[in-house]
């Protein structure tokens, strides 16, 4: 499938000793997988970050997917979601994991939801009050779950999910889901590989078009910053911690929310 919905901005020379994001301040959030306490401590933790450094400058923030599956608040999640988008006072962007697709491909084909229930799908259901599919019974027990959701599911909800964008381009970052396929433009990857991709990408040695700023994969609790791409996914289902980045001209600094382990 063609690349869609690419939101990009203008971009200008690297300045010497330092990426730019074109004067912005600029915060990329990790995969939040239905963790909602994390994620509303780390948005108070940037809001503040914002009135101490923001000087006029109105904020953008962009989520790089994976909101729903594994944690138990995937409901919630989505519905702070819809409400930020309200807001006026920065810029939102919302990107789409391959878990926000694998929930719209079981609304659409419930019958072949066994993958998305067995990766986390099964949390998001509950967090519906949706009772999850037998598989004794068949086909129309999932088809029964589907319409259970969508009978459970604010339309705000299935309109975000729906409207999610790909790629955010902005100065000499890039920011997507998982990563892209080296050597091949921006403007020509595709989705699978934006929502999916893994070794092709993680194993690439650089440089590429622009630095990469992505989720999907993690090894621990700390962010893995390289020269060609920055990962962001700290497995806050599992550790207890949600990663953020300021980005601003020369400047990359982590922001981290942090509960226990296992706590989300």
């Amino acid at each position: 499938m063609a690349l869609q919905g690419l939101h990009t901005a203008a971009s200008q020379t690297p300045a010497k000793g330092g990426r730019k994001v074109d004067g912005g301040l600029v915060y990329a959030i990790g995969d939040v997988h239905g963790c909602y306490d994390q994620m509303r401590g780390l948005l108070a933790r940037i809001m503040a970050d914002v009135a101490e450094r923001g000087a006029g400058r109105r904020p953008i923030v962009i989520f790089c997917g994976d909101y729903v599956d594994r944690g138990p608040r995937s409901f919630e999640v989505l519905d702070a979601l819809c409400w930020l988008q309200r807001r006026a006072d920065f810029e939102l962007h919302l990107l789409k994991g391959n878990h926000e697709q694998a929930l719209l491909d079981f609304l659409t084909t419930p019958e072949d939801g066994d993958e998305w229930l067995e990766f986390g799908g099964l949390t998001t259901l509950a967090s519906y009050g949706v009772e999850p599919p037998r598989a004794a019974a068949g086909p129309q027990d999932y088809q029964r779950a589907r319409d259970e959701l969508l009978d459970n599911m604010p339309a705000a909800h299935l309109r975000l999910l729906d409207q999610l964008e790909l790629m955010v381009s902005l100065g000499d970052y890039a920011f997507v889901h998982a990563g892209i396929r080296p050597n091949c433009s921006l403007d020509r990857q595709v989705e699978d590989d934006l929502l999916w991709i893994r070794s092709d990408f993680l194993d690439a040695t650089g440089p590429h078009e622009k630095v990469i700023v992505h989720g999907h994969s993690w090894s621990g609790e700390n962010p893995d910053i390289q020269a060609h791409r920055i990962g962001i996914d700290t497995g806050a289902y599992q550790t207890g911690v949600l990663t953020a980045l300021r980005l601003e001209d020369g400047q990359v600094e982590p922001i981290q929310f942090r509960t226990g382990a296992g706590a989300c």
